[in-house]
């Protein structure tokens, strides 16, 4: 934008300039000639009475004395032919002064004056005085070099004059696109101060009003997840209950340990939702354990339903950069896919390695397959949330990676999770 109101300021300046100073120009030049052409006029007027009355060698000494002083060629013509001073032939206009008529006219060096002298009792004589063109056009070029320069300093002028009242219009404008660029980062609480023009200072406010109302509407939303997740409580309970009822207690252990589990991820979900924050510092996990721990986890039921497992990992720890949490729900949502939408007996693998610089996750069944369009955000073609996916691919993005979804070699379907490279430890 700045660049642009130099660019019209400097060309309606110039226009301007150019519309002024051209005119001016030719003006300076017009007058340069009319004062030599005034000029050699006064000084041929000197010598109408001397020409008029003395004799020629008066005249001759009076017109070479004219001559040293002026630096121009003067020259008289007397009726009987003779020519005084300097030696030129008759032009056209002296051949038209001698007949009683006083012009000037335009010659081969420049101008000249010629003035019928009338009176003398031999006839009509002529003083012819030529004025040079470096004299018609002495001072024009220094006078257009002081309007150039003049022009010169006006449009730079113009252009700092324009590049300050951009930096008023540009400045609050920038500062509008930080603020967001920061709204679209998650800062909320980002506000720009009304600056500029009305217009721009009208913007600001709506803006800073539309963080407002984003701010009021997530805690809205996300106090209605934390609504309905507490309500997720009671049956929680009752499952906890009835698991400590089963007369087998290792069922009763592996019952209740899922419902705790189930507790604590609810627990977390509120938390997350009611005190939603940004870490103060990056987030990191250890890929090798949660993985070795979920899939220990799944792989009770793995036995119940007659699923081969093949598990393949790589010694850890093996920390990326995304949070315990987000990974365990992840690695949950893959899983638990499996079950979900491939029949019991339905063998499985799952990898994680470190491949080309990034941790990669890869669960493998033998089933159907996924269907086209799976990946997408609440799509689903089996009667479930379509969640499940979208949890996993954010997980991934959050690491730097990404989800991919493809066909097993072996029949079914392959999903790989990719981490992004292995990050530092997270702390203690």
């Amino acid at each position: 934008m700045r660049a642009r109101l130099a660019l019209l300021v400097a060309s309606v300046s110039v226009l301007t300039l150019i519309a002024f100073l051209v005119p001016l120009a030719l003006l300076v030049r017009t007058v340069a000639e009319d004062r030599a052409t005034v000029r050699a006029t006064a000084d041929a007027q000197s010598l109408v009475p001397v020409v008029g009355t003395a004799d020629a060698a008066t005249i001759r000494l009076t017109v070479e004395q004219l001559a040293a002083e002026s630096g121009r060629q003067v020259s008289v013509f007397l009726p009987d032919g003779t020519v005084l001073g300097a030696q030129t032939p008759r032009t056209p206009a002296v051949a038209l002064a001698a007949r009683g008529q006083s012009l000037t006219g335009e010659s081969a060096v420049g101008r000249e004056v010629v003035i019928a002298v009338q009176g003398r009792a031999d006839g009509t004589g002529v003083i012819r005085i030529a004025v040079p063109q470096h004299e018609l056009t002495a001072g024009v070029t220094r006078a257009w070099l002081v309007l150039a320069l003049l022009g010169v300093i006006l449009v730079l002028i113009g252009l700092l004059v324009a590049d300050r009242l951009a930096r008023t219009l540009v400045r609050p404008i920038s500062d509008l696109s930080a603020v967001s660029h920061r709204l679209a980062n998650a800062e909320l609480d980002a506000r720009v101060t009304p600056a500029g023009p009305p217009e721009l200072r009208e913007v600001a406010g709506a803006l800073n009003h539309l963080a407002t109302r984003i701010q009021v509407l997530l805690v809205q939303e996300r106090e209605q997840v934390a609504d309905l997740s507490h309500q997720l409580r009671t049956p929680l309970t009752a499952l906890r209950l009835e698991a400590e009822s089963l007369r087998d207690p290792d069922d009763a252990a592996r019952i209740t340990a899922a419902a705790d589990g189930l507790e604590r991820a609810v627990t977390g979900l509120i938390r997350q939702a009611r005190w939603r924050h940004t870490p103060a510092q990056p987030a990191a996990s250890d890929a090798a354990a949660i993985v070795a721990d979920r899939v220990a986890f799944w792989s009770v039921l793995a036995e119940d339903t007659g699923r081969a497992v093949t598990l393949d990992l790589t010694p850890g720890p093996l920390p990326v950069g995304v949070a315990a949490d987000n990974l365990t729900a992840a690695v949950d949502a893959l899983l638990g896919n499996v079950f979900a939408h491939t029949p019991d007996g339905t063998p499985f693998a799952v990898r994680l390695a470190s491949e080309a610089g990034e941790v990669v996750l890869t669960v493998a069944d033998e089933g159907p397959g996924m269907p086209a369009g799976a990946i997408r955000r609440g799509a689903s073609a089996a009667g479930s949330t379509g969640l499940g996916l979208d949890i996993a691919r954010r997980a991934a993005q959050a690491a730097g990676g990404r989800l991919e979804v493809r066909a097993n070699p072996g029949g079914g379907a392959q999903v790989l999770l990719r981490l992004g490279p292995p990050v530092s430890p997270p702390e203690a």
